[in-house]
């Protein structure tokens, strides 16, 4: 089939199959822009099967934007634990007391006014803008990058920001009035069909007539990514102390990864069952009996950490200068991140 040159072309086939195709997912049938933006936050860095519920618990316990503005820290982090990223959540609450302050009840409808504010960047902006108030305002993430360089056989770095900046032009030109099913269409195609790691489904695509990697047979060398920086490497020793069916955790500082979040205490680099009791004899720590939990890992964007825990029952909480808490309050009123996961589950079977 001849290839068409003008990216135009795709705009109505595009939207036509997403008005078919597309998935029912609870932030599709509002146009509040409050519900709009707390479903693209979440939708950053996480798969949309696991946002579902969270979205829905989510607006349960805060419905409207004064009450995000008004939810104290430890009840956000509660409701957002498990998301990770965890200053997303506060970028939120950031947001939504600014807005409350200037005496204003909804999201700017501006693409400028938007990036000005806390934790919203060009794709955010972008998806409010476009979903919410009918801007001409395209949102660049992954799955688009991914659809618009194998359109284009685009061999440049999609990390490099002026391609993001080519494509937000190129797209902004073509955007037809349903700026909303436009944007959407974008997403869900790279979602769907477009699929990473070389395996898309081009013959279901409704805009594989201008793709130039598909008539190419070249869908599997793009995106192009420059290779990312390897990850520093931490060892950590997670101890859960327990006394009289409580247990120990402490707040993180207010600043860094997972900040103003609650954990157990830990140790810096492994520390064997020999040491670890020499350590509790030196802080004359009384304990019953050591549990080894075994090793567990958690990744971040630019970190591991390789844990190793244990579970000491403490006859007493004596010389212990943390905070002491029940199970039902570590599974309903803290939040504990993701990477002590496999040591909560300990606790919380």
């Amino acid at each position: 089939m001849m290839m068409k040159s003008n990216l135009q072309e795709i705009t109505k086939p595009l939207v036509n199959w997403f008005q078919k195709e597309k998935r029912d997912l609870p932030w599709r049938h509002t146009n509040d822009s409050y519900k709009i933006w707390i479903s693209e936050i979440m939708l950053q860095q996480t798969r949309v099967e696991a946002v579902k519920e969270y979205y829905k618990r989510f607006l349960i316990s805060l419905p409207t934007l004064e009450d995000l503005a008004k939810v104290k820290e430890d009840e956000l982090l509660k409701l957002w634990e498990g998301l990770g990223y965890y200053s997303r959540a506060k970028n939120l609450k950031k947001c939504a007391e600014l807005l409350i302050q200037n005496n204003q009840k909804e999201l700017p409808r501006d693409y400028t006014e938007l990036m000005k504010l806390p934790g919203i960047g060009p794709y955010a902006a972008g998806s409010i803008g476009s979903i919410a108030y009918q801007l001409k305002t395209p949102a660049i993430d992954g799955n688009v990058l991914r659809v618009m360089t194998r359109l284009h056989e685009d061999d440049r770095d999609i990390l490099n920001a002026k391609v993001k900046t080519d494509y937000f032009e190129k797209l902004q030109k073509i955007m037809p009035e349903n700026t909303r099913d436009f944007t959407e269409s974008l997403m869900e195609l790279g979602a769907l069909i477009c699929l990473p790691n070389g395996s898309p489904l081009c013959e279901k695509c409704p805009i594989s007539f201008y793709c130039k990697s598909y008539k190419n047979k070249t869908m599997q060398i793009y995106p192009v990514k420059k290779k990312e920086t390897k990850r520093k490497i931490e060892e950590k020793t997670i101890l859960i102390l327990e006394c009289n069916g409580l247990f120990a955790i402490q707040k993180r500082p207010a600043k860094g990864l997972l900040a103003s979040m609650y954990e157990f205490y830990n140790m810096p680099n492994y520390v064997s069952e020999h040491d670890l009791k020499k350590w509790l004899e030196e802080k004359k720590i009384a304990y019953q009996h050591i549990e080894d939990l075994g090793n567990a890992k958690h990744i971040f964007s630019h970190i591991e950490w390789h844990m190793k825990g244990y579970l000491i029952k403490c006859q007493n909480k004596d010389n212990i200068d943390l905070l002491w808490t029940s199970k039902e309050e570590l599974e309903k009123k803290y939040s504990i991140p993701n990477a002590y996961l496999k040591y909560l589950k300990r606790i919380l079977p």
